[in-house]
């Protein structure tokens, strides 16, 4: 089974966290059933910018961008070469890395 690690965020994961996903979820899946509470305002869809994440390590093996998530990437706060939506992009066989941007671009958020 794939593992995935997060680096370390002020709010979200203060120490970071190491955990092991199933092939074919989700990322933001992932954090989110290891209790990393990512936002993600649109339910999951691909209709918002706020679960991007960067991929550090593995992104070539991950599912393919779609044209919808490029989109919303145009979006989302500290956009990078590897960038993904956390809801979009699928645990391949692969071990990750992932790094939580600081802030995301949440226009529902109080």
């Amino acid at each position: 089974m794939p593992r995935i690690t997060v680096l370390p965020h002020p709010e979200l994961a203060p120490d970071g966290a190491v955990f092991d996903a199933p092939e074919n979820m989700s990322i933001c899946d992932a954090l989110l059933r290891h209790r990393i509470d990512i936002e993600h305002a649109c339910g999951q869809v691909g209709a918002c910018s706020t679960c991007h994440v960067v991929v550090v390590q593995g992104f070539d093996s991950l599912n393919e961008l779609g044209d919808n998530e490029e989109d919303m990437l145009d979006q989302a706060w500290g956009l990078q070469p590897h960038s993904r939506l956390s809801c979009q992009a699928r645990v391949s066989h692969e071990d990750l890395t992932v790094e939580l941007p600081r802030y995301t671009l949440n226009h529902a958020k109080e």
